[in-house]
């Protein structure tokens, strides 16, 4: 029996081109996200990163968000190591709340000062205003993990 005359439409190809893959891929992606939201099954949420501003930090103490303050610089082979462990750790659910900001080491040098900070590729937690830990240089996922779990 042919492949084409059991129940399928039209031939299984096995050697579709790359581009129609990927195009299904994301079709199949988009159906299920969207089943998903229909259904009422919670689609991950995010942290919300952002950049740093000191009105934008004070807002998020005040509504006594956990906060998490990271400090790099484009140039830093730490800061390029914690940026996907931080990106993962904002896609936990856990964390869906935290608001991660971003200071720029090289740009912002008022923030390096009130934040106390004397290095890139530091981590500051805080608890609505205050502050509950902080690392320098540190790129273990688990002690990161630890850190931002103090803020919550």
């Amino acid at each position: 029996m042919d492949r084409t005359t059991a129940g399928h439409r039209r031939p299984v190809t096995t050697t579709a081109h790359p581009s129609e893959r990927l195009n299904l891929m994301i079709r199949r992606s988009l159906l299920a996200l969207g089943a998903m939201a229909t259904l009422g099954i919670p689609v991950a949420q995010a942290a919300d990163f952002v950049p740093y501003t000191p009105e934008a930090l004070a807002a998020a103490q005040k509504a006594g968000k956990p906060i998490l303050v990271e400090i790099s610089a484009p140039w830093c082979p730490i800061c390029k190591t914690q940026k996907p462990i931080l990106s993962k750790l904002g896609m936990d659910p856990r964390f869906k709340d935290l608001q991660v900001f971003d200071v720029d080491f090289d740009s912002q040098k008022p923030a390096l000062k009130t934040l106390n900070a004397r290095m890139q590729s530091t981590l500051i937690a805080f608890k609505g205003e205050k502050e509950v830990g902080r690392s320098i240089g540190e790129t273990q996922p688990e002690w990161i993990e630890g850190l931002v779990e103090k803020a919550l």
